[in-house]
């Protein structure tokens, strides 16, 4: 291999490394965005859930409390 071949050769190596190390910390970067949209999607959820449990239990109590009043009512009205 002449000392020419062997620079285009190293050359095109280093290239592509770089390219790969390019590709890497954008590889790196998406994760970590990903991680923290996740965790964001975990506490959005948790919220909601939460929230949802809160309804039900307004809408049980408020349900209890109308068969409530409807039993206290006469029969003839």
């Amino acid at each position: 291999m002449t000392h020419q071949v062997f620079l285009n050769y190293s050359l095109k190596v280093k290239s592509e490394f770089d390219t790969l190390e390019h590709k890497l910390a954008q590889l790196v970067q998406l994760s970590q965005r990903l991680r923290a949209e996740n965790h964001e999607l975990r506490q959005a959820l948790a919220d909601s859930q939460s929230h949802q449990r809160q309804c039900s239990d307004k809408i049980d109590h408020a349900k209890a409390r109308l068969e409530k009043l409807l039993a206290q009512l006469p029969e003839d009205a």
